[in-house]
């Protein structure tokens, strides 16, 4: 009786991990990254807040060190713009539930340790809404700050998505046609 249990067992797990295995499920792996931030990377952040921390932790998780500072040999992934926003979407004289978005930009670039662009400057924007009752400015505020936390993990998961998708490119982009030099007259 007891050996007829055993194999049950084991006919239970075994078939488990096929059903796992045929369903396409398989565990979230570190975030390939471009080549040139292999190793290390000077990660710039203008502005403070959760976002640089929540984007060096992404980072570090795929690993990545992540400096402070440049340096000869370095790569730079630079985020110029980093900024929230909120307003009122709809108001009215009789109404006292307002809808409010708050949204989430970041800009970023990313040029390898010769200062050669690898990622040209790209921008994402996120947003989310929200009804609430205008006379109550405490929830407002709360509403926002949690909107906020969470738009900082959605934008650290869309950043890590672009580097993770210039990796499978794996090629360096030419700088933008503005940035080049005018072509020299035939005269």
């Amino acid at each position: 009786m007891t050996r007829i249990r055993q194999w049950l067992a084991l006919l239970t797990c075994v078939a488990c991990a096929l059903a796992l295995a045929g369903c396409g499920f398989h565990l979230r792996q570190s975030a390939a990254l471009p080549a040139v931030m292999q190793q290390q990377v000077y990660l710039q952040v203008n502005g403070g807040g959760e976002f640089p921390r929540s984007l060096a932790a992404a980072l570090r998780a795929s690993k990545v060190n992540v400096l402070n500072a440049p340096g000869a040999g370095i790569a730079t992934l630079s985020v110029p713009v980093a900024a929230f926003s909120s307003r009122l979407l709809t108001t009215s004289g009789f109404q006292k539930v307002g809808e409010y978005v708050v949204g989430f930009r970041v800009t970023f670039t990313l040029t390898d340790a010769n200062g050669k662009t690898v990622i040209p400057i790209q921008s994402i924007e996120l947003s989310h809404e929200f009804a609430i009752d205008q006379t109550q400015f405490s929830a407002i505020s709360s509403e926002t700050e949690a909107i906020q936390r969470s738009l900082v993990r959605e934008m650290t998961d869309a950043v890590m998505r672009r580097l993770e998708a210039q990796a499978r490119l794996g090629s360096e982009v030419a700088p933008p046609a503005a940035a080049s030099a005018p072509p020299a007259s035939a005269g």
